[in-house]
């Protein structure tokens, strides 16, 4: 655990969940998978080639680019797009879609947590308050995080995706407590860490992920395990 500058004392943890939890690639290449499936037993859908799906939610991304912030709606209208275009009406174009998106959903929430990083938020919740702040759009009531945290942020349905300030913003405001009160642990510099210092929150990056950042601002603090956080326990 490398100190970038000195904190004062915190109440919370924040959590960002994908690749900062769990490893989130196996888990989205086997929805995306599952999808796939889905719509290649669709007649029309497999007659439009491989690079439909990718077509429709492009298409949806340009015309529509308030959906970028929210990843659950926007697939589920570039699913329900790519239907209406292929001639389905719209009861049945929206009906086809939620059976896709539930296919995708279904395998997206299919994570398990090991047993360290389970014991590790219990040691954690002894001292602080824990929630999740996340641009993802998995449910954590479907595995093994249910009820590890007091309360769960999700860009879309809550506000707009880090960087924004937003979700902290939410996340001080119903927590009735100061930005400063909040620690926020994320793999990605350019999302988790310019957020929360967007919102004036300490930050702790996760540097496990090998990626290139454009975000030239430092965390607070840099860790290279999930594990090292039990030094916070002290």
């Amino acid at each position: 655990m490398r100190f970038n500058r000195a904190i004062t004392p915190v109440k919370v943890l924040s959590f960002d969940l994908d690749d900062t939890l769990y490893d989130n690639h196996p888990i989205i290449k086997a929805a995306l998978q599952a999808q796939f499936d889905h719509l290649a037993s669709i007649p029309q859908w497999q007659a439009k080639g491989p690079n439909y799906w990718r077509e429709c939610r492009n298409r949806v991304g340009e015309t529509q680019p308030e959906l970028q912030s929210d990843v659950t709606k926007w697939r589920q209208v570039a699913l329900r797009y790519g239907f209406a275009q292929l001639g389905f009406s719209e009861r049945q174009a929206q009906e086809y879609a939620n059976a896709a998106y539930k296919a995708f959903a279904d395998a997206r929430s299919n994570i398990v947590v090991s047993d360290d990083v389970l014991e590790l938020l219990a040691q954690l919740r002894e001292k602080y308050t824990l929630i999740a702040i996340t641009n993802g759009n998995v449910e954590v009531d479907k595995f093994n995080l249910k009820g590890e945290f007091d309360l769960v942020l999700q860009a879309g349905p809550h506000g707009e995706a880090k960087p924004s300030r937003a979700l902290f913003d939410k996340a001080c405001a119903l927590l009735e407590v100061n930005p400063s009160d909040i620690l926020h642990i994320g793999d990605s510099l350019d999302t988790d860490v310019q957020g929360a210092n967007n919102a004036g929150c300490y930050s702790i990056w996760l540097d496990n992920q090998n990626c290139i950042y454009s975000y030239k601002g430092l965390a607070d603090i840099e860790i290279t395990d999930i594990m090292q956080l039990a030094l916070l326990t002290k």
